[in-house]
């Protein structure tokens, strides 16, 4: 209805208690939901799991209806991509820091493209995305100044676990002997900060930090302390806002998480 505001919360389906919790945020700012359930082809390579990426619409139409969700978008990729198809986004900037980008070159394209057309679609005044895809949500806020589309970009706290594991649709894939392991991610995320904020060396605490966790099973793509609203690398003398980033494989399950990061002034 006229007047009123109405948020996006975009999500590729199989909705676990982090999507569901962005959902109750956004529905405390504004007076209508949209919740997006579309697994963007585009965001996935030839060698990933786009085929079987969980998938459970009526699970998730289900736990929206007990939120009030006010409307659910479930396109088909023929909706979102029709025949001849031939525009995508080209992001640079944060999308270009050499962590998703460097190990998924592909990936902010295709989402940068598929936010642009949700938020085209709904026209929200506000979408909401989680702080586990760090760089994802300061690639879309970058895209959403760029291209001037006018809404506000929400950013949700990272959702955990009782021991920890950021919660994620890819967790299914874990073993039960790899889901005892994968807690660990997060356990030395916070040791890492612990000591950097003691006054350790950065290079040296993360260096022990890739060890302890390629002993226990983890095949890093990174581990990496940044500046939190460029993604630069931390400079020796590095002061204001900084993060700590990780993506690591726990058998054939990729696995991302970060927190924030204190740096001593000496």
């Amino acid at each position: 209805m006229a007047g009123e505001t109405v948020a996006l919360v975009p999500t590729m389906g199989a909705l676990h208690e982090g999507h569901l919790t962005l959902v109750e945020q956004v529905t405390k700012k504004a007076d209508r939901t949209i919740v997006s359930v579309f697994v963007n082809p585009s965001q996935f390579a030839a060698h990933e799991d786009l085929d079987t990426y969980p998938r459970d619409e009526a699970a998730d139409l289900r736990e929206l209806a007990k939120l009030g969700v006010d409307l659910v978008f479930a396109p088909d990729v023929e909706e979102m991509y029709p025949e001849n198809y031939a525009t995508a986004i080209a992001v640079e900037g944060p999308a270009t820091a050499g962590l998703e980008d460097k190990n998924r070159p592909h990936f902010f394209g295709g989402v940068a493209t598929v936010v642009a057309k949700l938020l085209l679609l709904c026209q929200p005044h506000m979408a909401i995305f989680g702080e586990k895809d760090f760089q994802q949500l300061l690639v879309i806020r970058q895209m959403t100044r760029d291209l001037n589309i006018p809404v506000k970009i929400l950013a949700g706290a990272t959702i955990r676990e009782t021991d920890g594991l950021a919660l994620s649709s890819r967790n299914a894939y874990l073993t039960p002997g790899q889901r005892s392991i994968a807690p660990m991610l997060h356990a030395v995320l916070k040791d890492v900060a612990l000591k950097i904020g003691r006054g350790g060396k950065v290079s040296r605490v993360l260096g022990t930090a890739k060890t302890r966790l390629g002993r226990a099973g983890f095949r890093l793509d990174y581990l990496e302390a940044r500046h939190t609203v460029t993604l630069a690398p931390l400079e020796k003398d590095a002061t204001g806002p900084a993060r700590l980033l990780v993506a690591a494989r726990l058998g054939t399950t990729r696995l991302i998480d970060n927190i924030p990061l204190k740096i001593s002034d000496g």
